[in-house]
């Protein structure tokens, strides 16, 4: 195997597992993954933000979900196509790291275990601390 491929494959199916797991989570409160899902509607997960952001006015909770949502979307295809991957990566580490303190403080430690949102902070933060491998 090329020696360049090699160097960046652990980099780029990195990317993809980041991107695939915010685009899921999208996907779930859209209504994509149907009956197998956390949320399954907006709804749902208005409900579910809420009592993550117990702290918050109503009002700013609302928000908070639309502009995670958007913030998901807009990481995910920075770190599909590659554009930016160490701010990408960064941001998206600090996102799922505001989600998992959030999630310990309203629901509890174990959710934040269950659904790997420590390993998913740590490993974007990680990709953002990588140096792009020169070919």
């Amino acid at each position: 195997m090329n020696e360049r491929i090699k160097k960046n494959l652990p980099r780029l199916f990195l990317r993809l597992a980041l991107a695939a797991t915010l685009l899921s989570a999208v996907a779930d409160r859209l209504g994509f993954w149907g009956a197998n899902a956390a949320w399954g509607n907006w709804e749902n997960f208005q409900k579910y933000t809420r009592q993550l952001t117990f702290f918050l006015p109503e009002s700013l909770s609302t928000i908070s979900g639309y502009l995670a949502t958007f913030l998901e979307i807009v990481f995910a295809i920075l770190l599909l196509i590659g554009f930016k991957t160490r701010y990408a990566a960064a941001f998206t580490g600090l996102l799922l790291l505001i989600f998992a303190l959030s999630m310990s403080v309203s629901i509890g430690i174990k959710s934040t275990l269950d659904y790997s949102v420590w390993v998913g902070s740590a490993a974007a933060i990680l990709l953002a601390q990588q140096e792009k491998q020169a070919g």
